[in-house]
């Protein structure tokens, strides 16, 4: 969440001032990875074994989007 928080001062120019925003996981998921793309924050988790992708909005950092991965049958 600190690339989240940093691009956000970052990205600030002319909007109004950023806020300090807490985006709560899952008890025991751990960030893998981040990304930037296009106006979306992308966070890749690993929740107890499973990958999951979640993406925020990039100014308020809303949830958009969830994409969880499953073996197949």
């Amino acid at each position: 969440m600190l690339v989240a928080i940093g691009y956000r001062l970052y990205r600030a120019e002319g909007s109004s001032p950023a806020s300090n925003t807490t985006a709560t996981l899952p008890k025991g998921a751990r960030i893998v990875s981040t990304a930037v793309a296009g106006d979306r924050l992308v966070l890749t988790l690993d929740i107890g074994g499973a990958v999951e992708i979640r993406t925020f909005d990039a100014k308020t950092l809303k949830p958009t989007g969830r994409l969880t991965f499953a073996p197949e049958p």
